[in-house]
């Protein structure tokens, strides 16, 4: 016996007698209730003053920015696809109160409304993390990673090739210029064999004191071709030397951009693009603090990195953790001036723990040194007296104390070869004062404590770099220029810290108290409630801007 088919009554086109609410279909314990209450709680006063006035009213910053903040935990990021989606997703449309701002609109607020404040507000949502007791800011873990710029990688700008091209040109400059007026470069360089170089204002000026009536044709023509091929063509050199700057290269498309050897390279060859290195500093997954640099090695980074994070929350923290790509003297110098606990590696901690480099005889580090004397012996016996001293300073300007000690005669000396290698008595140098650092960062390492910080590490920035590649596909930048580059990457960054927030079970609801209320969550059930002060945030941690990390 067949049964009835039953259908559901179907009408597209129907209508109700009263508006339905969006928010009845929206979980309780959905991620577009996080974003709203984090959002309703930022102070905005640092966007409201991009707002000129006048005009057209403007939608709410504060809109703008949860559609803003829920897109990018999405992996939503571009301005187009925000708009569809504020269109067709029920999520946006109850964060935006069913309004319907253009891509124009959202790109023009993410540019320039949120140039200057972004960071300020990513600071804010920190501060909230530490007050819910899931960071303390007393502990950063640091590391770095390249990601690529979206200029043309195949427009780029090295700086040794422009220097090399530059001289060039100087020298058929000054060699036409003494063949049009002699005595012009003896008269401005009595004692110098060859020409100095000629910049471009001076360049000018030499041929506008040139007098072309009592030039010949031939003469007339080479200053004719001075001012217009290669006065240009100088001006083009400087220009490109001054922004390059201190590094190695740049791309057209992107001046910002440095080109560095990246390991998503699609050839796997090892080839360069443009890119920025990334710094950042995680606790317990939670992205801390973050900022770009054109180097692509990690030295010389650190020390600005910590006094973005004073400037972000007025403190230093208390210990920092980090690979032996940070191990400089300079480095520990800083850490230790401002009294933080240095769980960072040097570049050999790992190799000299094995039997291989314990075993070694001919490594500086394992030869006798008497300290009353100030010798070292060599594997042969020989005294390795002092040489002298030596100064060498970085990119930074900062000063190391570099002391040479030299054998007396390695010239018949049967382990020749494998001590040493160079012509004559071997040199070895020693920086004390780096050593000692070294010391102690291996006393701290090898404790309890830094074998927990080590332990931690590996599962702290590294696995954050890799949820930001993978699991965001945040792969390669969106915007030219660093400045709007680090804007993109601030609103992400709020996006991760909400979106962490909200998988680690947690649900916030704000009462009129002035003042939040977290409940931890697991499985539906309601574990603990706990009620936090929210008006004991400091005012002083909110004024960080973007400018000041430039």
């Amino acid at each position: 016996m067949s049964r009835k088919v039953v259908i559901k009554e179907y009408m597209q086109g129907q209508q109700v007698l009263f508006p339905e609410s969006l928010d009845t279909y929206i979980p309780e314990n959905s991620p577009v209730r996080l974003v709203s209450q984090i959002v309703d709680k930022l102070d905005l006063s640092q966007v409201m003053k991009s707002y000129k006035g006048g005009g057209a009213s403007s939608y709410s910053p504060r809109m703008l920015l949860k559609v803003l903040f829920f897109a990018y935990m999405n992996n939503i990021y571009s301005c187009r696809k925000i708009e569809r989606s504020m269109n067709e997703n029920i999520h946006f449309m109850w964060l935006s109160g069913k309004q319907f701002p253009k891509y124009n609109t959202i790109n023009n607020f993410r540019s320039h409304h949120l140039k200057d404040s972004i960071n300020q507000l990513f600071s804010q949502v920190v501060v909230m993390l530490v007050e819910m007791g899931q960071i303390t800011l007393k502990e950063q873990y640091i590391d770095g990673t390249k990601i690529e710029s979206k200029a043309n990688k195949y427009t780029f700008v090295w700086r040794k090739s422009v220097e090399k091209n530059k001289a060039k040109l100087e020298t058929k400059i000054a060699s036409i210029l003494e063949q049009i007026e002699e005595g012009i470069v003896a008269d401005n360089n009595p004692n110098d064999d060859d020409p100095s170089p000629v910049n471009s204002k001076e360049l000018l000026e030499r041929i506008e004191k040139i007098n072309l009536e009592n030039k010949t044709k031939e003469q007339q023509k080479k200053i004719k071709e001075l001012k217009i091929k290669y006065l240009p063509k100088l001006e083009e050199y400087e220009q490109k030397l001054e922004t390059c700057g201190n590094r190695n290269s740049y791309s057209k498309t992107d001046t910002d951009a440095t080109f560095m050897r990246l390991k998503e390279d699609a050839m796997k060859n090892g080839q360069t693009k443009p890119a920025y290195n990334l710094q950042i500093s995680t606790e317990n997954q939670y992205l801390t603090n973050f900022d770009l640099y054109y180097n692509p090695t990690d030295t010389l980074t650190l020390i600005p990195f910590l006094n973005l994070h004073q400037t972000r929350y007025g403190e230093m923290p208390e210990r920092a953790c980090a690979d032996s790509g940070y191990g400089s003297e300079e480095n520990y110098d800083f850490m230790e001036s401002n009294k933080i606990q240095a769980f960072v590696k040097y570049n050999y901690f790992h190799k000299e723990q094995k039997k291989a480099f314990k075993n070694n005889p001919y490594l500086v580090q394992n030869l006798y040194y008497n300290s009353e004397k100030d010798y070292y012996v060599c594997p042969m016996g020989q005294h390795m007296t002092l040489l002298g001293k030596a100064i060498k300073v970085n990119e930074n300007g900062y000063k190391s104390s570099v002391y040479k000690y030299q054998a007396q005669n390695c010239g018949n000396c049967p382990m020749h070869g494998q001590c040493h290698r160079a012509k004559g008595n071997r040199i070895i140098e020693v920086n004390y004062k780096l050593n000692e650092y070294r010391i102690k960062a291996r006393e701290l390492l090898n404790s309890e404590e830094g074998l927990k910080h080590r332990s931690r590490r590996p599962i702290e920035p590294e696995a954050v770099f890799g949820q930001i590649k993978q699991n965001k596909m945040y792969k390669r930048f969106r915007h030219f220029g660093k400045d709007k580059v680090l804007m993109d990457f601030a609103i992400f960054a709020v996006a991760f810290n909400i979106e962490k927030l909200y998988n680690r079970q947690f649900c916030l609801i704000f009462s009129s108290k002035n003042e939040f209320i977290v409940y931890f969550l697991r499985e539906k059930n309601v574990l603990k409630k706990q009620s936090i002060d929210y008006s004991s945030f400091s005012k002083k941690l909110f004024c960080y801007q973007i400018k000041s990390a430039a």
